[in-house]
């Protein structure tokens, strides 16, 4: 091999060497991640997204990812306050905000937050009573939440929310707690049906009582008709009869009756009285002005007999 050959395939390698030796530097970072660029073991710069060069061999990066990210809490038994073992298990969201803290103060940040979780988990439902923690899943969350973000903010990691999954107490436990909520449920269907009991018979006195009212003013409404329609019988037919007297009463002094033929109408009229099948004695109250009229009948007969003989 000749020098110039020699020179050329030199070139050649020493081209490839330094290309892939370049190409070793390119890092491309993500738009959801942040570089931490390490130059001979020591932290120099963090990185966005973008295409970056690095010194190859001299320069490491590490990607942390920025994302929201989910821890899931296996499930473990914990102690209620009244000594009732549940199984309880959970997720936590968290999201980095520190990518330098979460790479260089926590060595493996997954376990050590799922760690936290359970140990704060049971001291969380260790403090509540096992109806209480069944029926206060948003406490616990929110207190959880507080507890893991205050401690695992030294590792520049942000917990957004903690979601219990379940807690299950244990199967004769559940089966008692459904006894008891059958027998609430029974208990509330006979309080409802007896109200029920009591409204319909309250309603019912009540339309009962109504009717009796209506029942007793249509009466009343019914007599003070019939006691006004009398009332008017009795006034039409006493007007009828004033005004038939008043009539007589006219028609006699228009005709200017003589104390003679008054007596005589005066006598039919006790005549016609005394009619009937009972003994009957009257005793007129003017008896000197009656015997005095048929004193008078008297002698008007005696001078129709005079003047005829």
């Amino acid at each position: 091999m000749t020098a110039g050959v020699f020179a050329v395939v030199f070139g050649l390698v020493v081209l490839f060497v330094l290309f892939f030796y370049a190409l070793a530097g390119i890092r491309i970072v993500r738009p959801y991640e942040k570089g931490l660029v390490e130059r001979l073991g020591k932290y120099q710069r963090t990185v966005d997204s973008g295409l970056h060069i690095i010194i190859p061999v001299i320069d490491r990066m590490t990607k942390v990812d920025m994302r929201e990210n989910v821890v899931d809490v296996p499930p473990q038994e914990v102690i209620t306050k009244d000594n009732v073992v549940v199984t309880v298990d959970a997720v936590v969201y968290y999201e980095a905000t520190d990518p330098v803290k979460l790479v260089y103060n926590v060595a493996n940040f997954y376990i050590a937050a799922t760690k936290l979780a359970q140990t704060n988990l049971r001291n969380v439902i260790g403090e509540m009573q096992l109806d209480e923690s069944l029926t206060s899943r948003e406490q616990i969350n929110a207190a959880l939440r507080q507890i893991l973000d205050d401690a695992t903010d030294k590792w520049g990691v942000r917990v957004v929310r903690v979601e219990l999954q379940r807690i299950e107490p244990p199967i004769d436990v559940t089966e008692a707690m459904h006894r008891q909520m059958k027998a609430e449920r029974d208990r509330r269907a006979k309080i409802l049906e007896a109200d029920g009991d009591k409204q319909a018979a309250i309603a019912r006195a009540e339309g009962s009582k109504e009717a009796a009212i209506l029942e007793a003013q249509g009466r009343a409404n019914a007599i003070k008709e019939v006691a006004e329609a009398e009332k008017f019988e009795k006034l039409t037919v006493a007007e009828g009869e004033a005004l038939a007297i008043k009539s007589v009463f006219g028609a006699i002094h228009e005709g200017d009756p003589s104390n003679d033929l008054i007596a005589i109408r005066y006598l039919e009229a006790l005549k016609a009285i005394a009619d009937g099948p009972a003994n009957k004695v009257f005793l007129p109250m003017e008896v000197s002005g009656i015997m005095g009229s048929i004193g008078g009948i008297a002698e008007l007969f005696r001078e129709k007999q005079a003047a005829e003989e």
